[in-house]
């Protein structure tokens, strides 16, 4: 199913959602938790290094994953909302793309934190049993445990002799999120839910390489991985 067509099935949930009995109201915190997909909509520049210029073609692409997803969202009206995404840490495949490392494949790999802030607005009423929502905020991704496989090492070694070693580290991101969601209540507290976001996530990755103990070069390659995440799960109102 395309991306497009995932959001229009939303968009017809919420011209379609209908009153009931439930309530959401001021005050109150609605928890999610469900499966979460990150699917990177990645791009990259081309590979700078200080030893051997740009080089053209030399570019990344970022793979897609699974975790664990929870939201909370605090009624600060009967139709407003400050919403937090969380989740148990992603990690990402970086592959090489482009003419030059096209085909090469896993280069490297990284785990990230995305926490997401949001203010949400919930359209239907307060007494409606489907609650559909729409948000925009801001993103901050942390990246750690960055590894370089002995691919990538390989690749430096056949462009500048004697390098045994690489490593690599990506530089956190600030950006914007937007979100659609979708509670539907099944009892008085329990029910389930669908929500996409889209977050805006830029990072500059450096990458060193060694000969021995000495650092034979250092490149730069900067990257827009700009994420679709995807999340379905149950909600608890509290």
């Amino acid at each position: 199913m395309s991306r497009t067509v995932r959001l229009g099935v939303i968009a017809a949930a919420i011209m379609g959602a209908a009153p009931a009995v439930q309530a959401y109201e001021a005050g109150e915190l609605i928890g999610r938790a469900g499966i979460a997909v990150v699917d990177p909509d990645s791009s990259s520049g081309n590979l700078n290094s200080n030893a051997l210029g740009e080089i053209d073609g030399a570019r990344v692409s970022v793979g897609s994953d699974t975790q664990l997803g929870l939201t909370l969202s605090y009624m600060l009206t009967d139709q407003l909302a400050v919403g937090v995404l969380g989740a148990t840490p992603f990690k990402h495949d970086i592959k090489g793309d482009g003419s030059v490392l096209g085909g090469t494949g896993k280069l490297a790999e990284t785990r990230h934190l995305p926490p997401t802030i949001t203010l949400q607005y919930f359209p239907m009423p307060s007494a409606s049993k489907l609650q559909p929502y729409a948000g925009i905020g801001v993103n901050y991704t942390n990246f750690f445990e960055e590894k370089t496989t002995q691919t990538l090492t390989n690749t430096y070694a056949s462009l500048a002799a004697g390098v045994d070693r690489t490593d690599i580290e990506l530089d956190d991101s600030f950006g914007v999120a937007a979100e659609l969601g979708l509670d539907y209540m099944i009892t008085e507290n329990v029910g389930i839910n669908a929500a996409v976001w889209w977050v805006d996530i830029d990072t500059e990755a450096t990458i060193n390489a060694y000969a021995g103990n000495t650092r034979a070069d250092t490149s730069t390659i900067d990257v827009d991985i700009d994420p679709w995440v995807y999340m379905v799960g149950v909600s608890y109102r509290f």
